[in-house]
This record gives C-alpha cells, structure tokens and sequence, in this order.
C-alpha cells in the first residue's frame, strides 16, 4: 500500500487500536481467573463426647460426636464451571479479542477465498527468472535492480510507490516482458535494497538514483514509468538531468501521482494541510525514535486485518480480487517505519510545478476516478501542465488502479511505449 506522509496518523492510530485490543483481551482473561477463583476456608476438627440422651440411642456409647469449627484461615482455589454466566463471558470475549488480535486477518482472508473463490490472481513474491544487478551508490545505497525481457527491446524503467517495492508491478511484468526490456528497481532501504549510510531520502536524491539504474538500458532511450512517490522522483528527475530528455529518456509515464507535496493533493486537503506541522511532523519524529515499537504495531494491524481494511478502503475501488487486497496490505509490515518516515518527510518537500512546461517528451499521466490518496485533479493538473502528455482514467480506480485495473493499465502503458518509437542513444 504506497504512502502519503499523512499516512503515519493512520499508522499509529490503527497500531495504538491493535494494541488496545490485545490488552483487553489480556484484561478479560484475568478477570475471568479471578472470577473462577473460591475461597476454601481452613476447618478444624474436634472430638468431643456426646451427651448421655444421644449416646444412649447409639449402638457403641461411647462413641465421640466430630464437630466442625469454622476458621479464618484458607486458601483459593481455581474452580471454573461453565455456563451463561460472568465467567465464562469474560473467557469468550478475551479468547475472541486474542483471536482477533493475531489471526483476524489470516482467518478472514481463508473465510473470503473459500466463499468468494477468489486468490488465484494473488501477485506473487517471486523474483526467479531476473537478471539481478546491484548499484551501489556513494551514500552507501545498494540498489536491487532486475530486468527482464529482451535485451533489445524497448526498455521501461519502472519505480514503485513509498511503502512497497519491485513486486508492485507483478502484472506488468507477467503481461509485458515478453515485448518489452522492463528494469525494476527497490527503492533505498526498501525491498531487497539497502538503506543509504547518511539516510538522505530527498526525492532530488533518489532521482539521481533512478538515473543510475536507466543506465542499465544500455544506450537505449527508455520510457520511466512511476507510481505515486515514483512519479515524484520521475518528475524531479528532468529538474537534475533536462538533457536527458529525448535522449535516455524516450518518454514518461504518470501514475497515481502529484505534482508537490501529496498532503495538499489528497482527500480533506485543507485540514490535512492544517494538521500537517502539529500532527504530522511529530509523529514522523516520534516514528523514527520508535521504530521498532511502530514496526511492531505495524504488524499486528497485518495480523488483526485492520490493515486490509484500510488498504481496501484507501487504495481500491471495491472491484480488487482477496488476493490482491492481501497482497498490498503485506507491503507495510515488510518496511522499517523509520525509513518510511525519512520519505515522507522528503515528500513534504517535493515540488515539480516549476518543471511540467519543460518536458518535451511524449507524457502519459494515468488517474483513477476514486482516488482518495492523489486526487484525480493532481494527475489533471500535471496533464495540463506538460505540454505533449495524455491523460488516461482507470474507472473505477483508486491509488492501486495499476493492480485492481492491471488489464487497462498494461494495455495503456504497452501502447504508449510503443508509440514513443525512440532512437537509440550512442556512447552512454
């Protein structure tokens, strides 16, 4: 699921949620042991000699009478007895909410595939069949990069969302490789790419990462293709290389993405906006200094299914297969929060207005209708902004149109590739 900075809110509200769940679940459970407890009092045993009317009816008389004083003295003991009662009520409620807490997800994920028939077209994480280049670069980066396809054909270079990584784009490259020469890249510390040393996430940055990895179309002009923060990093790209247009670069592709920082450019902008010093910034911090506790929250959102819920209502349009639906809500948990929140807050200081006019190459820029996370008025304003771009509406579709509209969007990038007709670059 790629992010938006204001993504972190919801990161640690569905966390704080995740962990409030496992406490009351913890909570029942103590109460319902010591709702089953009993208190045993001690007793002590006398004997004493029956008086002469009760001995007389007895057959031994002198038999002894066993009296029974009560004591203050005792123990608790665990004694449990099922039925509609408190007890058992606590123990189904706190089992019900530890369920729910570890295997909520997993649990409604099995149900949905089972009712539903669906998961067949669950993107896999497999990467068999690349060919793997590392790009190690002067802050310490290692970039992982794999391509695929032809050697000679048109290359597409393709940079994914914040949040995720190279496995966003497993129907492009089930449906395209066979056409086209597709380079995919993690980016910095996300993926199967390490982290740079001077943790330096400013877009400027991992644009002239992106430059390196065009590299590796081998003179050939390549089309960039991005998707939310990867767009951002396409867009800034001709701000540090404006020669590399029409030269290595044959054309760009637009996706689900915005021309400055995307807090301004999403649903509820205006209060977002207003929230964006005293909420945001914050808790970005407090993400970096926390990590490991947000990783964890993280993952129990993963775990309990609050994550898909989110990922469902934020990213798709109602129409995504189960499968696919888990597929993006295991990005997340995948990442270190701290890097996370580094990227973001490069994303709060990106803009590309200024450079929309000066890309003279063909621009492909793809909406969706529904898109909460990029409205579709950011990508309209990038359409007319560049001066040879076309615009494409994937309806329904939200900020995951590239996957729940992967047979729209294929098509759509393979005929724009094909209609950019580059001619090959010597000497680079």
């Amino acid at each position: 699921m790629p992010l938006s900075p204001f993504s972190i809110v919801w990161i640690w509200l569905r966390g704080l949620i995740s962990i409030a769940i496992i406490v009351a679940g913890i909570a029942l459970l103590r109460g319902w042991y010591k709702e089953s407890q009993v208190w045993v009092p001690d007793r002590v045993y006398e004997s004493q000699p029956r008086d002469a009317n009760s001995a007389r009816r007895e057959l031994d008389p002198d038999r002894a009478l066993t009296v029974v004083k009560p004591t203050e003295t005792g123990r608790i003991v665990f004694h449990y007895e099922p039925g509609f009662n408190r007890a058992t009520a606590m123990l189904a409620g706190g089992l019900a909410l530890l369920t729910w807490a570890f295997a909520g997800g997993l649990i409604a994920k099995g149900i949905f595939m089972i009712l539903l028939k669906q998961g067949a077209d669950d993107p896999k994480r497999e990467r068999a069949g690349a060919e793997v280049h590392t790009l190690k670069r002067p802050n310490g980066a290692e970039l992982h990069v794999e391509c695929y396809g032809p050697p000679d054909a048109q290359p597409i270079v393709m940079t994914h969302g914040w949040g995720a990584d190279a496995t966003e784009w497993y129907y492009v490259k089930k449906h395209l490789a066979d056409r086209f020469r597709l380079i995919v890249w993690d980016l910095p510390g996300l993926g199967l790419s390490k982290k740079p040393d001077d943790n330096d996430y400013r877009l400027e940055t991992m644009a002239r990462d992106l430059d390196a990895v065009v590299s590796l179309a081998n003179g050939r002009p390549a089309i960039l293709l991005g998707h939310s923060i990867g767009g951002m990093i396409t867009l800034t790209y001709p701000k540090i290389f404006p020669e590399a247009l029409g030269g290595r670069v044959a054309g760009l592709a637009l996706v689900h993405t915005t021309y400055t920082d995307p807090i301004h450019t999403m649903k509820n902008a205006e209060i977002k906006t207003a929230l964006e010093k005293p909420l945001v910034v914050p808790l970005l911090h407090l993400t970096i200094g926390l990590w490991p506790l947000v990783w964890l929250m993280t993952w129990l959102g993963y775990l309990n299914g609050s994550a898909h819920r989110s990922t469902h209502k934020d990213s798709f349009a109602g129409t995504e297969t189960r499968g696919e639906l888990n597929f993006a809500a295991g990005f997340l948990p995948r990442a270190r929060p701290d890097i996370l929140a580094r990227g973001m807050f490069g994303m709060m200081r990106y803009d590309s207005t200024d450079v929309l006019p000066k890309i003279d190459v063909p621009s492909l820029v793809i909406i969706g209708d529904q898109d909460v996370t990029t409205l579709p008025d950011a990508g309209k304003r990038i359409a007319a902004g560049i001066p040879s771009a076309k615009l494409l509406t994937l309806a329904p579709g939200k900020h995951m149109g590239l996957i729940e509209r992967h047979s729209e969007f294929n098509a759509a990038v393979a005929e724009f590739a094909a209609s950019c007709q580059p001619t090959p670059v010597q000497g680079y």
